[in-house]
């Protein structure tokens, strides 16, 4: 199929986005984060006010998702939100993208920028700054009250605790809020967070903690860069690919074979590296599916542990010399077609002569 050309029909009004948002920015942006800013440069375009209120209502987006949004972009370096005297957000400065501090290849210092009163959105809203990396609030008991009656906090709080296998205590609850309300992780990018720390049996809220403020400090805000991160750092897949005399990061396939080896199967490292050892001593090639047949019969003969494997070695060394003796003695006179001898007449014929 031949390359298509874009081009407009109508001379009605639009709005310019720039190239280096859509090239830089736009990729690692989740849905209610596109719309916020595509909005604000709408609203900036028409000279028209707006507020946490509309977006939300226009968007079908909690009033939360609006601020996370704004926030978002704030880190990135593409508007600057400013305060009144009484710490409500009064006004966004829109700022040029080429100042951000997006991700590499498009990662730049950014000067400062000038205000000019075009680039500002009024937005009354009541908001409170935080930092990149903020402290833990001490939550109030209204505090806690308030975030399970949000219709959307009570679903995520189900969500968890099915995942926890118990109702969550007030601590728990004050640590979910933490990641929600200061880390601004969506509910999306929580349900992933302790999926994921589930499925490596960890249930403590302390470790659930650790690692999302470990996402925050990497600017993880999807479900989809959270599980890159983890599989780029997950010290067992890179042991495992060293072990198969691999030093690239694992395709998606290779990576299939591991997920299913540690948590269809439930081998542990030891096992694995024992499986990888002997495929790189048998093979040169393919050695992932190689390996994945070692494993898939281990698991068939309920082998899950280094003394389960000396175990079958042993039976397995025991049989094969009888097995092999057997195999020599059929090479040897089998191959041949037999003949019946009358042994008592050929000895009168020797005799004979």
């Amino acid at each position: 199929m031949g390359k298509l050309t874009v081009y407009r029909e109508d001379t009605a009004a639009f709005t310019a986005v720039s190239n280096q948002f859509i090239d830089c920015y736009m990729t690692d942006a989740n849905d209610a984060q596109l719309k916020v800013y595509l909005y604000l440069l709408r609203t900036l375009q028409a000279g028209r006010e707006t507020d946490i209120s509309d977006m939300a209502d226009r968007f079908n987006h909690t009033e939360k998702d609006i601020v996370r949004a704004l926030k978002y972009w704030e880190k990135q370096g593409l508007l600057a939100l400013e305060y009144d005297p009484g710490k409500n957000l009064s006004a966004i400065r829109l700022l040029s993208p080429s100042a951000g501090t997006v991700s590499q290849p498009c990662k730049a210092a950014m000067p400062a920028a000038s205000v000019h009163p075009a680039d500002i959105v009024p937005l009354p809203a009541a908001v409170e700054p935080v930092s990149s990396i903020p402290e833990k609030p001490s939550y109030s008991a209204d505090d806690l009250k308030a975030f399970r009656s949000n219709e959307e906090t009570e679903q995520l709080l189900f969500i968890v605790e099915q995942y926890i296998g118990k109702p969550l205590s007030v601590t728990e609850v004050r640590t979910v809020l933490f990641i929600y309300d200061s880390l601004q992780f969506s509910s999306d990018l929580i349900d992933y967070l302790v999926q994921y720390c589930v499925g490596k049996d960890k249930k403590s809220f302390r470790y659930i903690e650790k690692v999302a403020l470990e996402w925050a400090e990497n600017h993880i805000t999807t479900p989809l860069q959270a599980k890159e991160f983890a599989c780029r750092y997950d010290k067992n897949v890179y042991t495992i690919m060293r072990a198969l005399g691999k030093n690239s990061d694992p395709t998606p396939k290779e990576l299939t074979y591991i997920n299913r080896w540690t948590k269809e199967w439930g081998f542990t490292l030891p096992v694995i590296e024992t499986a990888c050892e002997r495929t790189v001593l048998a093979v040169d090639k393919h050695r992932f599916a190689y390996a994945d047949s070692i494993l898939a019969s281990w698991n068939r003969s309920h082998v899950h542990t280094p003394e389960d494997i000396h175990t079958a070695d042993k039976a397995y060394h025991k049989n094969k010399p009888a097995q092999t003796r057997s195999s020599v003695l059929n090479n040897q006179f089998n191959q041949f077609p037999q003949r019946d001898y009358d042994f008592d007449a050929l000895e009168k014929e020797l005799l004979s002569n």
